[in-house]
């Protein structure tokens, strides 16, 4: 018996739906799945039947696909007027929309609180080019 199975976390995991979908798929009868115990299996060959694609070798990454990191970063800045936010917000929006070829863009919010001469900047993105835009940002600050 060479046979792989999944379970319905994996297989919910690699068609992108969540798992409640998977399982009602299961108890329609949409999706063939063996039941042990308390939780379902389903064969390698019933998902690659089911989707009409090759799936990925059980305990392979899904799909194939490196995997993902993401930095979420909060930057605060004081002493700062509502120019000089504007400046910067149009800078830090500027380097990233022109980031790296290929790359995924960053996503950049910002705020500014001119009661307080605070401002915010949210940074979304790679842990490399996340790192860049924070480097670039110490450099206008300093100068």
């Amino acid at each position: 018996m060479n046979e792989h199975f999944y379970s319905v976390e994996q297989v919910a995991e690699h068609l992108g739906l969540h798992v409640r979908t998977v399982r009602n798929y299961v108890r329609d009868g949409r999706l063939p799945a063996v039941r042990i115990g308390k939780q379902y299996r389903i064969a390698h060959e019933d998902l690659e039947a089911f989707t009409g694609r090759p799936a990925p070798s059980p305990g392979s990454r899904a799909g194939g696909r490196p995997p993902h990191a993401e930095v979420s970063s909060i930057v605060q800045i004081d002493a700062v007027d509502a120019g000089t936010a504007g400046r910067l917000a149009g800078l830090l929006m500027s380097a990233a929309a022109h980031g790296r070829p290929g790359g995924a863009p960053l996503r950049i919010e910002t705020a500014h609180d001119p009661e307080r001469a605070r401002m915010k900047v949210i940074v979304l993105g790679s842990p490399g080019d996340t790192a860049r835009l924070l480097e670039y940002m110490e450099g206008v600050l300093a100068s």
